[in-house]
């Protein structure tokens, strides 16, 4: 039996210390100067920035998410039979965001 999960990896010719950093741990201000249209602001409504913190993200004009709506999150992870293999059309990405958007469409006409 194993388990599979997406991953993604992009390169980059920035050093990984100043990525990290960048990305990380300078998010909060840097999106909102960089990409303002995507992220206007972040404000941490409790904790201190560690694990368990909550933020309230206020999402630009061109942001493909708008404010009042919400982000789903899915992680699917598969526990294979031993000696069984999932080839990438396995997954059920489309299918999954299909049913999320005929859910979605509903909810708004109705």
């Amino acid at each position: 039996m194993g388990a599979t999960t997406y991953d993604m990896e992009i390169p980059s010719s920035i050093h990984a210390a100043k990525m990290f950093k960048a990305i990380v741990l300078d998010a909060d201000i840097l999106v909102p100067r960089i990409i303002p249209q995507a992220v206007k602001n972040v404000r941490i409504l409790e904790g201190d920035g560690g694990v368990g913190t909550v933020k309230l993200i206020h999402f630009g004009e061109g942001s493909q998410y708008k404010n009042g709506g919400c982000i789903c999150k899915n992680r699917s992870i598969y526990h294979t039979k031993e000696g069984v293999a999932i080839s990438g059309e396995d997954y059920g990405k489309d299918k999954t965001v299909a049913m999320f958007k005929a859910i979605e469409a509903y909810l708004q006409a109705n």
